[in-house]
């Protein structure tokens, strides 16, 4: 078995990060960025659009890759994982998917729910703002 790659979103709008908490199998019970499995040959900006976009319904800007991290969650379920930081640009916030999402909010960097998702305690520890 060979590490995936994911795309996280952090993404800002006036000061605040948007977090979700997830449903099922991967980080259940816990919040994160939005994003998902980079797919063959598409960029990590589209990526990162075409994510946002399917799990929130809002459209990001002014996006920069911030960091690379190595996640390892188990054994057999290891990530290579892109962190993007863009800001909100428009757009209505909605839960798109339902079977994977619960709720999606925005949160102070002072005032983060609890337990965080592996790779978004990990964004979140590098994120200078």
């Amino acid at each position: 078995m060979e590490p995936r790659v994911g795309v996280g979103v952090a993404i800002f709008k006036d000061g605040k990060i948007l977090l979700g908490l997830r449903k099922g199998s991967h980080g259940s019970e816990t919040w994160s960025l939005p994003g998902g499995h980079l797919e063959m040959g598409e960029e990590f900006f589209d990526c990162a659009k075409r994510e946002t976009t399917e799990e929130t319904r809002i459209s990001i800007k002014n996006l920069s890759v911030f960091c690379v991290n190595n996640d390892i969650f188990s054994p057999e379920k290891h990530y290579i994982t892109i962190c993007v930081k863009a800001e909100y640009d428009s757009g209505e916030l909605r839960v798109m998917e339902p079977d994977k999402c619960y709720e999606w909010k925005w949160f102070d960097l002072d005032k983060l729910p609890s337990p965080l998702f592996l790779a978004t305690k990990h964004f979140i520890s590098k994120l200078v703002v």
